[in-house]
């Protein structure tokens, strides 16, 4: 395949001309199956930066640039990848900084993933190694971590741990889909926001850690303040929308009539003589099979099972994480009724399914059943579940 390391600049003229070589020399003849070349997407610097890549082409037949005019991250990039694709006829993709604050001696293991089928690889500081700058402040450390952290909460994608960073590589195929919907982020969002869009869209994500080291040349480009605001907005709003169109509204629905015929059955079983975790766990088994033909057929259309033996394979699935649900809203009611006595039956009730069985059954019924969320770390369960 054709790989096009994208390295955008803007007054980068030090950088670039020293991570080139870099790349040149050590990293690209290490790769053997892939065709690898470098494409500088320069933002019109006033330092020469696109002079000093002039230079460079004279040496290295494998680079290309563009020129254009500064609108920001997210712009420069939108740019580059339409010319990586249609100039260069490139199959991945690499968004990399060009001040070394990404290894580039990483890149092979970004290839490896997509050699193996992911459509997305994403770099990561906050998992299996990865580290933030360890010269850098206090202040800074908590706004990287904890603005991470806020945007994994807020989208609930918490298998993908680095959402801010900028160190990808991608098939063509996932920019070409993602192209219209992120082209309107012009600056830093631009990264949170195509992530999103692209596990929104089901393509398969898988993360490399690496561990990020401060510039030592040039200053960053990032304004925290216009940054923040513009992230927040974004998260906040994706995640109302994404609520109110995805499954989950639906799925809440269904859960909430499933809930009606729990407690129903929880309070005839009661008024005849039963324990109340016991008359729960019945109720609860009467509401798996109203929640999984309901689900099946309208909260998780675009995913519906139809056929005969996946539907003999899945139900039985969908049992056993059902008896999660059982489990979890017997011990709360147990737990409940022991300590405040048997008239807290239905306040517990509502607390084991608001608080633990929603985000663990909707969780599950993602992963395992209907399969929307694709998760690097558990793809080899999810094949062998069919």
């Amino acid at each position: 395949m054709k790989v096009v390391v994208i390295l955008p600049t803007y007054n980068e003229k030090g950088n670039i001309e020293r991570l080139i070589p870099v790349l040149e020399e050590e990293i690209f003849p290490k790769i053997k199956n892939h065709a690898m070349h470098i494409l500088v997407a320069d933002d019109n610097s006033p330092d020469g930066t696109a002079d000093e890549v002039r230079k460079l082409i004279k040496k290295y037949a494998n680079i290309h640039l563009s020129v254009g005019e500064k609108k920001g991250l997210g712009a420069a990039y939108v740019r580059a990848m339409t010319y990586a694709i249609e100039q260069m006829k490139a199959d991945v993709m690499f968004e990399m900084d060009a001040d070394f604050f990404h290894d580039p001696h990483k890149i092979p293991e970004f290839l490896q993933k997509i050699d193996k089928e992911y459509d997305l690889v994403v770099g990561t500081r906050y998992s299996g190694g990865g580290s933030i700058p360890k010269n850098w402040g206090l202040h800074r450390k908590l706004f990287s971590v904890f603005g991470n952290l806020i945007v994994r909460t807020i989208l609930t994608r918490f298998w993908i741990h680095d959402w801010t960073g900028g160190f990808r590589a991608l098939k063509k195929e996932v920019f070409l889909k993602e192209k219209e919907k992120i082209s309107q982020f012009k600056g830093y969002t631009f990264q949170v926001a195509f992530l999103h869009k692209a596990v929104q869209d089901g393509f398969k994500i898988a993360e490399v850690p690496f561990a990020a080291k401060d510039r030592m040349l040039g200053r960053s480009k990032i304004a925290p303040v216009e940054y923040i605001i513009n992230l927040l907005t974004y998260v906040f709003i994706s995640r109302f929308w994404e609520l109110v169109y995805s499954p989950f509204l639906k799925y809440a629905i269904t859960g909430f009539i499933g809930y009606v015929v729990n407690a129903i059955t929880l309070e005839v079983l009661f008024r005849k003589g039963f324990h109340p975790s016991f008359a729960g766990a019945v109720g609860a088994e009467f509401a798996i099979v109203w929640n999984f033909i309901v689900n099946n057929f309208w909260a998780f259309s675009g995913y519906k099972i139809t056929k005969p033996f996946k539907v003999l394979l899945k139900f039985p699935q969908f049992n056993l994480v059902s008896l999660g649900s059982l489990v979890i809203i017997s011990t709360v009611l147990a737990v409940g009724t022991h300590f405040f006595g048997v008239e807290s039956r239905q306040i517990f009730l509502v607390v084991g399914i608001g608080f633990f069985v929603i985000p663990y059954s909707y969780s599950m019924y993602n992963i395992f059943i209907w399969k929307r969320w694709h998760i690097s770390f558990l793809e080899g369960l999810q094949k062998k579940l069919g």
